[in-house]
């Protein structure tokens, strides 16, 4: 009977998490762990941004820092 709480609660962390992540995806935050997963799959031969560099790489994304198509986020 024990064996049902243990299945539970790892259904609700990974429901957890799929919320977590979906909540940050619509703020512009990507998960990092999923892009470092990317990287080194697709990118053998680079670094991959550390998670602040990643963390920053987004936020810039977000707010149009560096767009020189006008966009403002005010």
């Amino acid at each position: 009977m024990e064996a049902a709480p243990q299945n539970l609660r790892d259904r609700w962390k990974a429901l957890s998490k799929c919320f977590c992540d979906g909540a940050r995806l619509m703020v512009g935050q990507g998960d990092y762990a999923a892009y470092a997963a990317h990287a080194a799959r697709t990118h053998p031969d680079q670094a991959p941004m550390t998670e602040i560099e990643f963390f920053r790489h987004r936020e810039n994304a977000r707010f149009g820092v560096g767009n020189t198509n006008g966009f403002r986020c005010c």
